[in-house]
C-alpha cells in the first residue's frame, strides 16, 4: 500500500532545477508522440493472424464447487506467503514479487508442465470463473485503497519539473510501445482487434509504473524520505494518474464503435462531474463527522462507504471503462489524512493483500501461458520486448532528468526505479486480455517482461544508488 509521503518540494532532487527548460521538454514529447501516430495512423498490418485459444487445465475437480474455491484459495495463500518470504529472505526482493511468482508457478506454466494432476486438483477447470471473480474483486478493492492513499493536493503542487519528468516516463516508453505495434500486431494479434487499439494499449504496457512496490523497496532501502525517494515516489504518483487517464481512454476506445464514442465521453464527463460535485462533498462532511466523534468508525458509515464504492465501480463498468476505475476515483475523493481513510485502509489492507489479491496472482498465473513461446523466435520477441520496455522506461526517466541538471547517478537511479512494473503491470495486461485487445501469447511475453523489469530493480539500484548515499542531510 502506498506510505504517506511528504511533499517533495523541500527535498525533491528537482527543488532547484530551472523551470523554463520544461517547455521544451514538453515540446519535444509532444512533437515525438503526435509524429509517431500521425505516421502510423493508416498505416495498419492488412492482416494478422488469429489469436490461439487459451488452453485450458485438465485433470479433476473437487466435490463441489465451493469446496473447489475453498480449497484452491487456501493454496494460493500459503504458496503466496512462502514464496513471498523465499524472495524476500533470500532473493532481497519484495514479497509481492515472490506472490506474483507463485500466481505463475501454480498455473499451468510450472505446476500445470510437470504436475498436470496436481495443477487440477488445486485449480481445477470448474473453479477458474469463481477465482475470476474473486480476483477482480480483489482489484477492484485494492484500487480503492490506492485511491484512499493519493494526495490530490500534493500533486497539485509539485514543481514543473517533477511533473515533466514523470510525463517523459510515461511518454517515451508509449511511444517505444506504438513503435513496436507494426512489428507485433501480425505475428501476435487478430484480425478482430483493431490495430490503432492494440498499438495504443501496447504503448500504455510498457508505460506503467507499479507504485506499492517502489514504496516496498525504498522503504526497505530506508530510502522513503530521502531526495531520491521523494522524488521518485512523487514522479510514480503523477505517472500513476497518467497511466490510469489513457487505460481508461483506451479501454473506453476499445469498448465502444465510433457512433458510440461521443455518448460514452458524455457519461464519463457526468460521472467525473456528479463525483466531484455531489459525492466529494458528501464524503468530506462524513469524514469530518466522524473525526469529532470517539472510538471506531461506526459499521453503518463503513456500509455507507463500500455501496458508494462499489456503486462508483458498478458505474465505470457499466459506461465501458471497467470496474476498478470507478472505485480507484471514489477512494481520491476520500480525504486521505482524515480517521476515515485511515480506518478503512487499516480494516482492509490484511484482507486484500494477504487473501484476495494472491488470487488476482494465481488468476493472471492460470492465464499465462509461458508454453506457447515454443520456439526460439518467440523468445527472441519477447526477449526485444523486454530491452524495449526497458530502454524507454529507465532511458526516459533518466534522459529527462539529465535534461532538468540530474547527474547521471541520480537520474540514473530515478530511471531504474520508475521502470519497476509488478502488480500494476499484471492489472493493466489482464484488462487487455478481458477486452480482447492482447492475444494469450503476447499476454505471456508482456507479463515476463513485468517480471523481468521489476526483478531488476533492486540489483540495478544498487549499482546506482548505493545505500550510503543520496541520503537526507
Amino acid at each position: 500500500m502506498r506510505p504517506n509521503t511528504p511533499a517533495p518540494d523541500s527535498t525533491s532532487l528537482f527543488g532547484a532545477a530551472r523551470t523554463a527548460r520544461v517547455l521544451p521538454v514538453y515540446a519535444v514529447l509532444a512533437v515525438l508522440v503526435t509524429g509517431l501516430v500521425l505516421a502510423l495512423n493508416g498505416h495498419a498490418p492488412a492482416t494478422a493472424p488469429a489469436a490461439p485459444a487459451p488452453p485450458s487445465a485438465a485433470g479433476g475437480h473437487g466435490p463441489t464447487p465451493l469446496a473447489s474455491l475453498l480449497l484452491s484459495m487456501a493454496a494460493i495463500t500459503l504458496a503466496a506467503r512462502a514464496t513471498g518470504a523465499f524472495f524476500e529472505r533470500f532473493l532481497r526482493q519484495p514479497a509481492v514479487m515472490g506472490e506474483i511468482a507463485a500466481g505463475i508457478l501454480l498455473g499451468p506454466s510450472v505446476l500445470g508442465a510437470l504436475f498436470p494432476a496436481a495443477q487440477a486438483w488445486v485449480l481445477s477447470p470448474e473453479t477458474a470463473p469463481y477465482l475470476g471473480a474473486v480476483a477482480k474483486l480483489g482489484v477492484v478493492l485494492f484500487m480503492f485503497l490506492v485511491g484512499l492513499e493519493v494526495d490530490p493536493a500534493q500533486m497539485r503542487g509539485q514543481a514543473r519539473a517533477t511533473l515533466a519528468v514523470s510525463h517523459a516516463s510515461i511518454v517515451v516508453p508509449f511511444t517505444l510501445g506504438v513503435a513496436l505495434a507494426p512489428w507485433l500486431y501480425p505475428l501476435y494479434s487478430s484480425p478482430t482487434v483493431d490495430f490503432t487499439v492494440f498499438s495504443l494499449f501496447l504503448g500504455i504496457s510498457l508505460s506503467v509504473t507499479a507504485f506499492p512496490v517502489l514504496a516496498r523497496i525504498l522503504m526497505d532501502r530506508g530510502e522513503s524520505r530521502s531526495p531520491l525517494g521523494t522524488t521518485a515516489l512523487a514522479l510514480a504518483a503523477v505517472g500513476d494518474a497518467t497511466a490510469w487517464c489513457l487505460l481508461a481512454l483506451v479501454s473506453g476506445i476499445a469498448r465502444a464503435d465510433t457512433s458510440g464514442a461521443p455518448q460514452m465521453l458524455a457519461w464519463v464527463a457526468a460521472f467525473v462531474a456528479t463525483l466531484l460535485l455531489v459525492v466529494r462533498p458528501a464524503v468530506r462532511w462524513l469524514s469530518e463527522r466522524e473525526a469529532r466523534r470517539e472510538g471506531v468508525v461506526s459499521n453503518n458509515v463503513l456500509a455507507a462507504v463500500f455501496a458508494l464504492m462499489l456503486l462508483s465501480a458498478v458505474a465505470t463498468e457499466a459506461i465501458g471503462i471497467h470496474a476498478l476505475f470507478g472505485a480507484f476515483l471514489f477512494g481520491v475523493v476520500i480525504p486521505h489524512d482524515t480517521r476515515l481513510a485511515r480506518e478503512l485502509h487499516d480494516r482492509m489492507a490484511s484482507l486484500v493483500g494477504v487473501l484476495l489479491l494472491p488470487v488476482f496472482f494465481a488468476f493472471t498465473g492460470l492465464r499465462t501461458q509461458i508454453g506457447l513461446l515454443n520456439d526460439a523466435a518467440d523468445w527472441a520477441v519477447c526477449g526485444a520486448i523486454i530491452a524495449v520496455a526497458t530502454a524507454g522506461k529507465l532511458g526516459g526517466t533518466a534522459l529527462a532528468a539529465r535534461a532538468f541538471g540530474l547527474p547521471w547517478r541520480e537520474a540514473g537511479a530515478l530511471g531504474v526505479l520508475m521502470n519497476t512494473r509488478g502488480l500494476m503491470e499484471l492489472i493493466v495486461l489482464n484488462v487487455g486480455l478481458d477486452m480482447g485487445v492482447l492475444s494469450p501469447m503476447l499476454f505471456a511475453m508482456l507479463v515476463l517482461m513485468a517480471l523481468v523489469t521489476t526483478f531488476l530493480t533492486t540489483p540495478l539500484l544498487t549499482l546506482f544508488a548505493p545505500r550510503h548515499q543520496m541520503r537526507p542531510s
